[in-house]
């Protein structure tokens, strides 16, 4: 027999190996790892879309609103509301006296009145003893913040009485009248033997409805006087709705200087 050429031999063997590497391709999986991976990848993504972050659709609505900035004798102090449906959800103190004793006492007083601010859902709490001067410039600046608040409100519900229908309409525009009627009055500043006392009160359909002392007598003994009267003071004055109200005893001089602050500011809103 005749021998083989072997150039033949060679075209027949790289015709087999080519042969052989086109079927174990036809058996390679369809897909590749980067697509395996993409398609495992994929029901995490989604499992991560479901979870909603904490607040939920109510975060997502949620507005903040800053008080503004109250200078206070040991430092500024400044208040952030975050609001939802209406209501405080989270205070924070942006701002807060700092350095030396008063990191401690910032420490001390500022959760405190975070907290008190979230529960009361107004500036009328409570100071933190040993920390008058910075729980008195909380209490400006959240009165500030709630203020603005309150303005917000009313502005969103006079634009949404006008954009109902007209059954809707009258009934938006008579919640939105109501709360348009809400104002803050502050009244003129009465001078007392040991400093001055101010008074802002919140006026609606014809009644106080938040009632603070926006300045009183501070330094010393005052402090303490301060802290024990005007929470009462502010209290009787919107049960009472009017300036007839009792002085405290041993805060003679602020409550007088209280109510004559007080009258004017009801003198201002008509009442």
């Amino acid at each position: 027999m005749r021998k083989s050429h072997p150039v033949r031999r060679v075209v027949l063997a790289t015709a087999a190996t080519v042969s052989g590497v086109v079927l174990l391709l036809s058996l390679k999986p369809s897909s590749d790892p980067a697509s395996a991976a993409a398609a495992g990848a994929a029901p995490s993504a989604a499992a991560a879309g479901q979870e909603s972050p904490q607040g939920g659709t109510g975060a997502a609505g949620a507005t903040t609103v800053t008080g503004d900035a109250t200078q206070t004798q040991y430092g500024i102090v400044q208040v952030r509301l975050t609001v939802a449906n209406g209501r405080i959800t989270q205070a924070e103190a942006v701002q807060a006296p700092k350095g030396g004793t008063s990191d401690q006492k910032t420490a001390l007083s500022v959760p405190k009145l975070n907290q008190e601010a979230v529960a009361a859902q107004s500036a009328n709490i409570d100071a933190v003893s040993g920390a008058t001067y910075t729980s008195n410039g909380y209490k400006q600046s959240l009165q500030s913040a709630l203020d603005r608040m309150k303005a917000q409100n009313s502005s969103s519900s006079s634009s949404g009485s006008s954009s109902g229908s007209s059954s809707g309409s009258s009934s938006g525009a008579a919640s939105g009248s109501a709360q348009a009627q809400a104002r803050t009055v502050t009244g003129q500043v009465a001078q007392t033997q040991y400093g001055p006392v101010q008074v802002r009160i919140t006026v609606s359909g014809g009644k106080i409805t938040e009632a603070e002392a926006v300045q009183a007598p501070k330094g010393g003994t005052s402090d303490q006087k301060t802290a024990l009267s005007v929470p009462k003071l502010n209290q009787e004055a919107v049960a009472a709705g009017s300036a007839d109200i009792d002085s405290v005893s041993g805060a003679t001089y602020t409550s007088t200087g209280y109510k004559q602050s007080l009258q004017s500011a009801l003198d201002q809103a008509g009442g």
